[in-house]
């Protein structure tokens, strides 16, 4: 059985996602739809003594309402990189694994990053390295999935061959059971429970970036990140025709 999963490239990504990557064989980075505007792609949270706080990355969005986000320029005029390096180094230099994760920000940082998919790609690949996750990524600009929500994810499935398909919670508010079921393609649908895990600063916030995670925890981060939630034998074990 080959299990799928597809997701938009997104900054800083939160543990739901790297829980959603670790359950499949196969990930698409679905790089080939329209960006949105106070959305995932640009931004996320870190968690500081004052709570939650955004780190966003400025892009090119002015007229230009219809781009893709394999086309999405990030707005290098603003300063924004010295301002979330330091928004770690504040917020992160007191947590047990600073000194192994701080030279990736450092380093990251440091790049003057064009492309928006480019810096989250960057980004996703390292944590999924951190973690042991190894499978193969497949980037959607490179192929010509056809159709619109549930139509264009049936259609990835079918070209990559995928037996089982892994929605995310909100899949099932477009999802075409029958469609796939007439396809011969199960589905799950992840609803990930977040774990709790030390964290600085007071009461513990759930949904923060999966680095928030990677500092307080280091290695036992993958195992904290999956703890009380599906992983790969038991999804294949509960996935029924649809």
């Amino acid at each position: 059985m080959k299990i799928l999963t597809a997701h938009q490239p997104v900054y800083l990504p939160w543990c739901g996602l790297i829980h959603k990557i670790a359950l499949a064989d196969e990930f698409v980075v679905f790089d080939a739809v329209q960006y949105l505007k106070k959305d995932w792609n640009n931004r996320n949270k870190i968690k500081t003594a004052q709570g939650p706080s955004w780190l966003t990355v400025p892009v090119q969005s002015h007229g230009k309402f219809d781009q893709l986000l394999i086309d999405v320029k990030i707005d290098n005029e603003q300063n924004w990189r010295k301002k979330h390096l330091r928004a770690f180094e504040l917020n992160y230099s007191k947590t047990p694994f600073f000194d192994q994760y701080m030279p990736f920000m450092h380093d990251l940082y440091a790049r003057e990053w064009e492309s928006l998919v480019d810096l989250n790609n960057h980004i996703l690949f390292y944590i999924l390295k951190e973690m042991g996750i190894n499978i193969p990524i497949v980037h959607a600009h490179e192929h010509d999935f056809k159709g619109s929500k549930s139509a264009l994810v049936q259609n990835m499935c079918e070209q990559l061959n995928a037996d089982l398909y892994i929605f995310g919670a909100m899949g099932k508010d477009y999802a075409d059971l029958e469609a796939f079921k007439q396809a011969g393609i199960d589905l799950y649908f992840q609803s990930y429970q977040h774990p709790e895990y030390p964290q600085r600063f007071g009461k513990f916030e759930p949904y923060m970036t999966v680095f928030d995670l990677l500092f307080n925890c280091g290695p036992e981060s993958y195992k904290i990140l999956m703890s009380g939630n599906a992983d790969k034998a038991s999804i294949m074990q509960l996935s029924k025709p649809v």
